[in-house]
């Protein structure tokens, strides 16, 4: 089910056709995307938001308001019953690859080389290997290769 479908609070959108901007404007600013890579990375209390982050209060609050309300996160009781709780929804967990192909690209591109960051392994301890988009023939998509087809 997408975003449109599920309440979804009317939005002001930029570009209402394109599909960039769609996602642009429900996860575009910087703190959207932190919970978001916190959420998959296994933050689920307010606190433990604030704590990876840095953020302020009123704007994570409001961050994680609007994270809910657009359908990334839900909220449900925590284990011990005397919190909430964020969890990732599908929608949540379909940002994966979008997270996984930022941080690549930041691998590539905001490090000199030979600086420290972090890396991203899988269940057996082996960096995840690069996201590299392929064509329905298996030959390797760039902008040279690929084009948008306007619907109307």
């Amino acid at each position: 089910m997408s975003l449109a479908t599920t309440g979804v609070p009317n939005l002001d959108w930029t570009d209402p056709e394109c599909p960039v901007a769609r996602a642009l404007d429900l996860v575009g600013d910087r703190w959207s995307l932190l919970v978001i890579r916190d959420a998959m990375d296994g933050a689920r209390s307010f606190t433990e938001f604030q704590r990876r982050t840095g953020i302020a209060r009123n704007i994570l609050s409001d961050r994680l308001r609007r994270l809910v309300a657009h359908g990334l996160l839900a909220q449900r009781a925590a284990p011990s019953g005397r919190r909430q709780e964020y969890v990732l929804t599908d929608a949540g967990h379909d940002l994966f690859a979008v997270v996984l192909t930022l941080r690549q690209w930041g691998e590539r591109h905001a490090f000199a080389p030979g600086e420290a960051h972090s890396v991203l392994v899988d269940r057996h301890g082996a960096p995840v290997p690069e996201i590299a988009p392929t064509g329905s023939d298996g030959t390797l998509l760039d902008t040279d290769t690929t084009h948008v087809r306007k619907s109307r």
